[in-house]
């Protein structure tokens, strides 16, 4: 029988064409789902499964012209977008290779540039940016979410702090030139002298000293601005100050019990530097007004600080983030709006964790300021706090373990629980609430263990981030760890970061804090911002129980501190992940990078080496010193590292 014969059996004819149908589907899927694997979001240059372009292509065999077309195939599920680490069977694994960084190329210039230069040539996207000019004098100390002034101008009312809140500019209105540096700008005194004395030329502005030069804040001496250690209820002095509290309420235990504290209208942050050597972490919060570079004074010296305002929206800290929120006359009117201030501060504070207030109601006998602390008394009452001691004019509370309290208070008693549905966590751009954030009643945030256990041992809060995984979360954390430890530890040796004397560092996009926690572990004396962007998962909660701070933030806007903060900015896989949502372009990134970045500073970049010509030209535009390296995975790697350097 030949093969006419075959074709005219119908029998055989529609073997053929099912076998034919089957093996185009089988190729049809195997093609689709080879391009799938999902980028792992918190970590680069690991070695991945071989992608569809290392697989051996496949012939379609074609089908006879009499053949029926193909029925439509089901329409595949969503990828599901995954974090973690993965070995070769598809398993979750903390075990993986880092590579290091090879010295050789430290002294030069970088190894790639010139090739990734001419592979871009050979693609047709080479990027061409010009110079970017210097802004005018007057936006040295500019902000711009909170220098809006067309906008402020436009509000409704002012009466509850709205002008000191965020008022970002709109679309195609962002910054497009570089802030100017103070005539006379030198590099930064480094820490730990700089927590007593900074140039006055870097932040030339003497309205702190004229109004609070009596109170221990600030003088000035010769060419230099002195910080005495006072504060408007402390004038002997932060240190005896916090001997005090601790008097008081020994079970505050700073440095164990007591890690991260948030200290409110901070002024200068002398509490928070003299809490550092007692290995508390303070975050120092002000807003920008008439006193409004007190928070450029504290990140100067060296100490944790940020621009913010309690006003009509959420802190953009989470739930149970803080062991300690302090509030020294903080010109704060916690009882006013049913305590929607306070229940701010409730919301921020960890079950069982301490609220400071040192203020005239709770000293002076004055009828008006009487009226006040009985207000506040009533108030702390029904929120279920304990004063634990009044003393002098200190009063500390306490917040409870639990929501048994809450839930045996009389009937009608103000303000109300929260809704169950209500998000604790979720704070970018959500408005104050009059109600009270209920306890989990798991306890997460609540049984965190002491530092300095709490920086590696896995929180309970975990298994609370909305991700794909739940098994395998612990081994992502402990994986995320080791693999910054290790990436860290190359930079130290190779880039000599302890000869850099780094103190204020941002981690732009910071994951679970393993970044953070690595330099705590290699004894890199600085502190970290950990940025956890909206635009992926919200971590932030773990890294408050690790013992770190951070914040939400998205970096389509521009970020509440002010120029010139930071030596360190540090950004793995980030403008890989906002390209791929299109919100906003490489530049109007960078250009906030420099804005935040000090004369002198560093800037290291990790992402996928399709962007890095672009990022380079940029860089090279704004008057940064780029320079080009190999991930450990060597040339061939599809994520590279550019260092920047940022001259005078």
């Amino acid at each position: 029988m030949d093969a006419t014969d075959i074709l005219k059996t119908p029998t055989t004819f529609i073997k053929i064409t099912v076998l034919t149908l089957l093996s185009l589907s089988l190729i049809y899927l195997l093609n689709h789902y080879s391009d799938a694997y999902p980028q792992l979001p918190f970590f680069t240059s690991l070695r991945l499964p071989p992608s569809s372009s290392d697989q051996p292509k496949i012939t379609p065999i074609s089908l006879p012209p009499e053949s029926p077309p193909p029925p439509p195939l089901p329409t595949p599920p969503p990828a599901v977008e995954r974090m973690g680490v993965v070995d070769e069977n598809g398993a979750m694994s903390e075990k993986f290779e880092v590579g290091e960084v090879d010295y050789s190329l430290v002294e030069g210039d970088g190894n790639a540039s010139g090739k990734v230069e001419k592979e871009s040539e050979k693609s047709g996207v080479r990027v061409r940016v010009k110079k970017y000019e210097v802004c005018d004098e007057s936006m040295r100390d500019y902000i711009p979410c909170l220098d809006n002034v067309e906008e402020i101008k436009r509000l409704n009312s002012t009466e509850r702090g709205e002008k000191y809140e965020r008022h970002c500019p709109g679309k195609g209105r962002g910054l497009d030139c570089l802030v100017p540096v103070p005539k006379g700008y030198q590099s930064p005194i480094p820490w730990p002298q700089s927590r007593d004395e900074v140039w006055f030329s870097n932040v030339p502005h003497t309205r702190l000293v004229e109004d609070k030069g009596g109170q221990n804040w600030i003088s000035v001496n010769k060419d230099k601005f002195i910080f005495p250690g006072g504060g408007t209820q402390f004038i002997h002095g932060a240190d005896q100050y916090l001997d005090q509290i601790s008097q008081m309420v020994p079970e505050i235990a700073f440095g164990r019990h007591t890690r991260v504290a948030l200290d409110v209208g901070c002024g200068v942050a002398s509490f928070g530097a003299y809490l550092l050597q007692r290995n508390v972490t303070t975050l120092s919060v002000a807003p920008k007004d008439v006193h409004e570079n007190q928070i450029q004074f504290a990140l100067e010296r060296g100490v944790p600080a940020m621009v913010a305002v309690f006003a009509t929206h959420r802190l953009l800290y989470p739930s149970q983030a803080f062991d300690l929120i302090h509030c020294s006359r903080c010109r704060i009117n916690w009882t006013r709006d049913d305590g929607i201030l306070l229940l701010e501060v409730d919301r921020m504070l960890r079950a069982g964790g301490y609220f400071a207030w040192a203020a005239q109601p709770v000293y002076k006998h004055e009828e008006n300021l009487q009226e006040q602390w009985k207000e506040m008394e009533d108030l702390t009452v029904r929120i279920c706090w304990e004063l634990v001691k009044k003393e002098g004019y200190v009063a500390i509370w306490r917040k409870p373990l639990n929501n048994s309290c809450y839930l045996n208070r009389d009937t009608g008693v103000q303000p109300p629980l929260c809704d169950q549905n209500d998000d604790p966590d979720n704070v970018w751009y959500v408005g104050l609430k009059a109600c009270i954030t209920q306890i989990p009643k798991n306890g997460y945030g609540a049984n965190v263990t002491a530092w300095p256990a709490r920086l590696h041992y896995p929180p309970d809060r975990l298994q609370s981030i909305e991700m794909d995984a739940y098994i395998s979360r612990k081994e992502i954390f402990k994986a995320e760890s080791k693999y910054w430890n290790e990436i860290i530890d190359s930079y130290v040796h190779a880039f000599r970061w302890k000869e850099l004397k780094l103190r204020n560092v941002m981690d732009m996009r910071a994951g679970f804090g393993g970044f953070a926690a690595a330099l705590h572990d290699l004894q890199i004396d600085s502190w970290v911002m950990n940025v956890v962007p909206i635009s992926g998962f919200n971590t932030l909660p773990v890294i408050y129980d690790r013992g770190l701070i951070g914040v939400m933030h998205d970096w389509c806007e521009p970020f509440d501190t002010y120029p010139r903060t930071y030596d360190l900015l540090h950004a793995a896989g980030l403008f890989s992940i906002e390209q791929k949502r299109h919100r906003c372009s490489i530049s109007t990134i960078m250009l906030e990078m420099d804005r935040m970045l000090r004369p002198g500073g560093r800037v290291y970049i990790r992402d996928s080496i399709s962007l890095m010509d672009e990022i380079q030209e940029i860089a090279t535009s704004m008057g940064w010193v780029p320079a080009l390296y190999d991930t450990g995975e060597g040339p061939h790697a599809s994520w590279k590292i550019l260092l920047c350097e940022k001259r005078f």
